[in-house]
C-alpha cells in the first residue's frame, strides 16, 4: 500500500483561504482579441446603417439583460444574424466595445446617442455614467433639456439634481429658449413650488408674460391659472402700480385683476388676521431672511426674531435655539448655524460648549457638538471654507481674551490658531476675500481704537491694515459685494452714525453717507444687495428700528416695521428661510 502524507487535523480545522482575481484586463483583452479575430463569434449584428459587429452570444448575455433575454427566450436565440435598428449604429458599436473592454468614452456628442442606447440594452454602468456626466454640464442654457432627458430615461438622481438646479437658478434659465417650450404644467410646477429661489418675485412674473407672450393665441387662456401660483403679494408696492397693473395682459382679465387686488390689499392691511392665509402669501423656502439672536436688553422678553424683506415683517421664531446670551454665532455651508460659547441662563459662569442647528431640517433642533478650548462669551466669529474661526470674547477665569481658535468641520477638531497682537475688546469682525478682519473696539486702557488687523488663515498670521478714519468700539462690521463696512460705533465721545468702507485693492478707508440714526452695538449683514444694520444702542435709547444701505444709490432707508423688542449687541444672520418659519 502507497503510503500518504496526511494534512493534521488541527490544520483540517482551519478556514479556507478564497484566492480572488484582482484583475480581469486580461481576459477582456482575449475576448476582444476573439472578437476581432472573428474567432468562435456566433452572432452578428447588423445595424441601422448595414454595418456589422461581430460578438458571442454569451458574452452579450453576460453583460446586457436584453441581449440575455434575446438570445434565452426569443427566436434570436437560433440566429446568427440579428438586425437592431432601435439604437444609433455609432452607439450600438461603442456599446459592445464597452462590453467587451470594460471601457467607455462619454462626451458632449456621444453621450446624446449613448444613453437612449445603454437605457434599452440596459447597461446601466453606462447609464449611469452618462447621467454622472449630464450632471456635470448642468447650466442655465441646457438644464431643461437634460431635466427632460433624465424623464424620459429613469434617471432618479440627473431628475432630481436637474430639478433643484433650475429651481436655484430660475432667473437664469427663463431667459433661455427652452423655457418657452415648456408646458403649462410644467410652468405652474415650477413657479408652484416653495423651494424655488429667485431674487424678487417680480422675476416670476415676468417669467409667466413671456411664457405667454411667446405663443400668446394659444396661451392667453392660461394666464389667470398661472398667475395663480404667483406671489404678487411679496412684490413691492410700486411695481404691483407701475408694471403688474399697466401690464396690457391682465387688463381685461378679471380673475387676474382679483390677484392684483390681493396683492395690493396686502400691502395695505398690516393686522396679520385681515391677511389671506394661501400660497401667495408665503415667501419661498429658497428666501434669505434675516435671523437676529439675542442682546443685551432686559426687556427681550422673546429670544428670536426673523426678518423677511419681501414681506417687511418682523417676526418671533418658534423655539429653537438654545438659552446662552452672548454666543457668536455664524452659518457654515449655509444651513448649519453654530451657536458658540456664551454664558449661561444664571449669568455665572462662561461656557465653551457649541451647539449646532440644520436649518433645512422639518423639525429642527440644537445638537451638541464637540466644546471650544477656551470659554468664551461675545467672542466674535467668521467663517473661511467651511472653518470656524472664533477670536477673543471674555471669560471668568482670565478676563479679556487675545486668543483664537478654528474649528474644522470635516474633522470635527478644534485647534488654537494665532492669537490677536494684543489684547482688545468690543471690535467687530468681517471676512473678506478668505480673510478675516477684526476692526477697532478698545484696548486694556480703554482707549477707542481705529486700528485693523487681518488674519491670513494660510500663514496663521495677523497683519495690520489701514486705520480708519475715526476710532470705533462695539462697531458693527458687515461685508456686501466684496466691501467691508464699519458702521456705527462709539469714538469715546460720541454715539456714532458714520460708516466708512474698506476696499482691499485701494488699501484705504473711504466714508459713505451716514446713517439715519447713530448707533453703537448694531447688528449688521448683507443680504440681496443691501447692508442691513438692526437695533443698536443711541445716545439715550435702545433702539427698536433698522435700516438698509443700498450701495448702487449711496444712501440709507429705514425699514418701516420695527423689530418687537429692542435690541444692542444682538447677533444677525443671513439664512435661507427655515421651513417652519411662516409668515403669520
Amino acid at each position: 500500500m502507497q503510503n500518504s502524507k496526511q494534512i493534521p487535523e488541527t490544520r483540517r480545522c482551519k478556514p479556507a483561504k478564497l484566492y480572488e482575481k484582482s484583475s480581469f484586463v486580461d481576459i477582456y483583452e482575449v475576448l476582444q482579441s476573439l472578437r476581432n479575430g472573428e474567432v468562435f463569434c456566433d452572432i452578428k449584428l447588423e445595424t441601422d446603417d448595414n454595418k456589422i459587429i461581430f460578438a458571442h452570444k454569451v458574452v452579450l448575455a453576460s453583460a446586457s439583460q436584453y441581449f440575455h433575454a434575446m438570445f434565452t427566450k426569443f427566436l434570436e436565440g437560433n440566429l446568427d444574424l440579428v438586425v437592431i435598428r432601435q439604437i444609433d449604429s455609432t452607439a450600438l458599436l461603442h456599446l459592445v466595445n464597452f462590453i467587451y473592454s470594460g471601457k467607455i468614452m462619454v462626451t458632449e456628442e456621444t453621450v446624446q446617442v449613448l444613453l437612449p442606447g445603454a437605457n434599452l440594452l440596459q447597461l446601466e454602468v453606462v447609464k449611469q455614467a452618462c447621467c454622472d456626466f449630464l450632471q456635470t454640464q448642468l447650466c442655465p442654457a441646457n438644464c431643461i433639456d437634460i431635466n427632460a432627458i433624465a424623464n424620459l430615461y429613469n434617471c432618479t438622481e440627473l431628475l432630481t439634481s436637474s430639478e433643484q438646479y433650475i429651481q436655484q437658478h430660475y432667473s437664469e434659465v427663463v431667459g433661455s429658449e427652452d423655457f418657452l417650450s415648456l408646458s403649462s404644467a410644467q410652468v405652474i410646477k415650477l413657479i408652484s413650488s416653495d423651494k424655488l429661489k429667485v431674487s424678487s418675485e417680480e422675476k416670476v412674473f415676468e417669467s409667466v408674460i413671456r411664457w405667454v407672450k411667446h405663443e400668446l393665441g394659444s396661451r392667453k387662456c392660461f394666464l389667470p391659472h398661472l398667475l395663480e401660483y404667483v406671489r404678487l403679494p411679496l412684490t413691492s408696492k410700486n411695481y404691483i402700480i407701475d408694471k403688474v397693473v399697466e401690464e396690457p395682459l391682465l387688463k381685461n382679465c378679471f380673475k387676474c385683476k382679483d390677484y392684483i387686488s390681493e396683492a395690493l390689499n396686502f400691502h395695505i392691511l398690516k393686522a396679520a388676521e385681515l391677511i389671506p392665509q394661501n400660497i401667495r402669501h408665503q415667501p419661498r423656502y429658497g428666501d434669505k431672511v434675516i435671523l437676529v439672536d439675542g442682546g443685551m436688553d432686559t426687556n427681550v422678553s422673546k429670544g428670536i426674531e426673523w426678518y423677511d424683506p419681501k414681506t417687511d415683517r418682523w417676526q418671533y421664531a418658534p423655539e429653537m435655539f438654545t438659552t446662552r446670551e452672548g454666543a457668536g454665532l455664524a452659518v457654515v455651508k449655509e444651513n448649519l448655524v453654530f451657536a458658540v460659547g456664551g454664558v449661561d441662563k444664571n449669568h455665572v459662569e462662561t461656557l465653551r460648549s457649541v451647539a449646532v442647528l440644520d436649518v433645512t431640517s422639518e423639525s429642527p433642533y440644537w445638537i451638541q457638538t464637540v466644546d471650544m478650548i477656551v470659554k468664551r462669551e461675545y467672542p466674535v466669529v467668521g467663517v473661511i471654507n467651511d472653518y470656524l474661526y472664533v477670536v477673543g470674547g471674555f471669560n471668568t477665569d482670565d478676563g479679556d481674551l487675545n486668543s483664537a481658535e478654528m474649528f474644522d468641520y470635516n474633522t470635527q477638531e478644534w485647534s488654537m490658531i494665532s492669537s490677536l497682537p494684543f489684547i482688545r475688546c468690543s471690535f467687530g469682525a468681517g471676512v473678506l476675500n478668505n480673510l478675516l478682519y477684526v476692526v477697532g473696539g478698545y484696548d486694556q486702557s480703554s482707549r477707542d481704537l481705529d486700528t485693523v488687523e487681518c488674519y491670513h488663515p494660510s500663514f496663521d498670521t495677523w497683519k495690520p491694515v489701514a486705520k480708519m478714519s475715526v476710532c470705533r468700539s462695539d462697531v458693527g462690521v458687515g461685508v456686501l459685494d466684496g466691501v467691508l463696512y464699519a458702521v456705527g460705533g462709539y469714538d469715546g465721545l460720541n454715539y456714532l452714525s458714520s460708516v466708512e468702507t474698506y476696499r482691499p485693492s485701494t488699501g484705504v478707508w473711504t466714508s459713505i453717507t451716514d446713517m439715519h440714526l447713530p448707533r453703537r452695538h448694531p447688528g449688521v449683514v448683507a443680504l440681496d444687495g443691501l447692508l442691513y444694520v438692526v437695533g443698536g444702542l443711541d445716545d439715550s435709547h435702545f433702539l427698536y428700528s433698522s435700516e438698509f444701505y443700498n450701495p448702487q444709490t449711496n444712501s440709507w432707508t429705514m425699514v418701516t416695521t420695527s423689530m418687537n423688542d429692542e435690541r444692542i449687541h444682538a447677533v444677525v444672520l443671513a439664512i435661507n428661510r427655515p421651513r417652519h418659519f411662516t409668515t403669520c
